[in-house]
């Protein structure tokens, strides 16, 4: 069978494409995927790089078991964000991550450096790459897509092209999004307009792996998390979130939306022509036919886009998400962006005038508008809009830019600070003054405002927990997720591994290929912890410490209405919670991993000499 064993380096600036043997060492200390994504970075990228010059590197990566895990493939983009400045690891599915297993061949990914003259897309085919000029500079996603109908594509649309702070990598026409944190504008500052694959999908390289993906396959459609998916995918994340009050709504001003019935997933399945993968036992996303074409919305499309909106209407929160899709930019972020300004308006805190393409005035931009939201979003996007378009004097166009940069730079422009962000990133929609292990999960994300390295607010709003339970909570999702996106599994498929962390599936791979792996829960564990670790030393180096895992203060203030009203963070109570995690984490108090724990996880050959380390906590230095 064949080894991955090696990566493919494309140096936009020169045109050259070289192969790579990627050490052993590294295969086995940190798998594929986020692990050896960041092993790269931390490696070869010095502190402050900027993340749209050239000196940034983007990968491309796929595991060591792609293709032989349960559910659908996934690959993992690798860089410095440009929305956070920190570690980016975002990951998509579909027909595009499929294909790129099969045609990486022997590789575990594809790294990308410098930046090309004019636009390009590089294919890969058979294990090999080449840089090709791009002739689609301009289309969006889903033009792209159809002018390679005999290859699988990742591509940038208007959004990554303009710079967009948070635009994503389209892939399969839309359809699916490598989408928080901005690689999609690290894409398209290097010109890279697409990445073809054009090779057929990975298949499990021995009958011993495809009978263990068959047999997880089958334990994943049986469990409570597959039979929730098969009902639900992940629309009933909002029905949920506003269920328990959680659901940030109308720009993080309530915890429950009344329109929930209509966008929801009863309105879901009543708007659905069917399903993504209408004959699996796990049949996957809901596809809706909007005026723009098909669509397949996320959790996050009615979280953001229809409650954090006030839009009640299912069409045109589905046709809001559509655009996003289209033109390649988080659904998340636009849709704060869009809140933000509703509540600027409200707050008569936005100085600015002028008409947006579209015809909607900035001034009348409001909640419950799905129209002004389009144009505000086309708007950001760069769909229609250069600057030229705003009267003189009326800093419209200043407002956009500012927009494009994330709701951060939005409110450090007008001093209106209304939605709130961890390290830059606008938190989802799941407010964490209803359960405080999420508050932990929020603040302690590797790449800024995350739900997706941890969610205990799903078991936490049901039982009564304490620190030791959150923490407990947390750690464990955070160790256990950085190993299976280290293996680039899929995120809910994947949950069925979580027993062993896919020790079986590992014990089978080094037997076939005699490759030294992690055989064991135990080690994967360590996996884990080892790169979670290492990425945490990747943002202290930018200048990650304690005080950038603080929440903002609005989540101090407590909730108004739902079940949960009055909820709130308390300020005193969550440093204490902050301080449990870092003991658990073998980290200093000041949230910076100490030269203990960087010896044991055996990072201590790999720090730079200059990253800062943590002082133990006083108990533990004299002991």
């Amino acid at each position: 069978m064949t080894e991955r064993t090696h990566v493919l380096r494309a140096d936009l600036a020169t045109g050259r494409v070289v192969r790579e043997r990627v050490p052993p060492r590294w295969r086995r200390r940190y798998l594929g995927g986020k692990g050896l994504g960041a092993r790269y970075l931390y490696a070869e990228l010095a502190a402050g790089v900027d993340p749209l010059g050239p000196g940034n590197l983007l990968g491309f990566f796929v595991g060591p078991l792609s293709g032989s895990l349960p559910g659908e493939p996934r690959y993992a983009a690798v860089t410095k964000s440009p929305l956070t400045g920190l570690f980016l690891d975002s990951y998509a599915g579909g027909e595009f991550a499929t294909r790129l297993a099969g045609s990486l061949d022997d590789c575990l990914g594809l790294l990308v450096t410098g930046t090309a003259e004019k636009p390009v897309r590089i294919e890969i085919a058979e294990g090999n790459a080449r840089i090709v000029e791009s002739g689609t500079w301009g289309a969006d996603a889903a033009e792209t897509a159809d002018a390679h109908p005999d290859a699988a594509v990742a591509c940038v649309g208007p959004a990554g092209e303009v710079g967009v702070r948070y635009a994503t990598i389209a892939s399969d026409g839309g359809e699916h999004q490598a989408g928080r944190g901005g690689a999609g504008a690290v894409m398209g500052a290097k010109r890279l307009k697409a990445v073809l694959a054009r090779g057929p999908p990975a298949e499990p390289p021995t009958p011993a792996l495809a009978e263990l993906r068959e047999d997880a396959t089958e334990r994943y459609a049986a469990d409570d998390v597959g039979r929730w998916q098969a009902a639900a995918e992940t629309l009933e994340s909002a029905d949920f979130a506003d269920t328990v009050g959680a659901l940030a709504t109308e720009g993080w001003q309530g915890g429950r939306f009344e329109g929930i019935d209509e966008v929801g997933i009863g309105a879901a399945r009543e708007a659905a022509s069917g399903r993504e993968h209408p004959d699996d036992a796990v049949p996957g996303g809901f596809r809706i036919d909007t005026d723009a074409g098909e669509t397949v919305p996320r959790g996050a499309t009615q979280m953001t886009l229809g409650a954090g909106l006030g839009v009640d209407d299912f069409d045109a929160v589905a046709t809001l998400g559509a655009l996003c899709d289209r033109v390649g930019i988080d659904v998340i972020e636009a849709g704060t962006a869009v809140a933000w300004v509703a509540r600027a308006n409200e707050a008569g805190a936005l100085d600015v005038t002028g008409t947006l393409p579209g015809g909607t005035r900035i001034e009348d931009a409001a909640f419950g508008d799905p129209d002004a939201a389009r144009d505000l979003v086309a708007a950001i996007a760069g769909e229609g809009w250069d600057g030229r378009e705003a009267d003189a004097g009326s800093g419209l166009d200043d407002l956009i830019t500012s927009l494009r940069a994330g709701v951060e730079a939005a409110a450090e422009r007008t001093g209106y600070d209304a939605i709130p962000t961890v390290k830059s990133m606008s938190l989802p929609g799941y407010d964490p003054r209803v359960a405080t292990g999420m508050a932990l999960a929020y603040a302690t994300s590797d790449r800024g405002g995350c739900h997706r390295r941890a969610r205990p607010i799903e078991s936490e709003v049901f039982t009564a927990w304490d620190d030791e339970d959150r923490v407990e909570a947390v750690v464990a999702a955070q160790d256990a997720r950085s190993v299976l996106w280290s293996l680039v599994a899929d995120d809910f498929a994947g949950e069925t591994l979580w027993s062993d962390y896919g020790a079986a599936f590992m014990t089978e791979l080094a037997a076939a290929t005699g490759i030294d792996l992690p055989e064991t829960a135990t080690a994967l564990r360590e996996c884990g912890e080892r790169i979670w670790t290492l990425v945490r030393l990747f943002n202290a180096r930018e200048g990650v410490d304690r005080e950038a895992d603080r929440l903002p203060a609005s989540l101090t203030e407590p909730l108004a209405d739902g079940p949960a009203a009055g909820s709130r963070i308390d300020p005193g109570a969550f440093e204490d919670l902050l301080t449990a995690y870092y003991r658990a984490r073998g980290w200093g108090p000041d949230g910076l991993p100490t030269a203990a724990m960087i010896e044991r996880h055996g990072l201590t050959e790999v720090h730079d000499g200059t990253t800062p380390t943590g002082r133990p906590f006083p108990n533990e230095e004299s002991s």
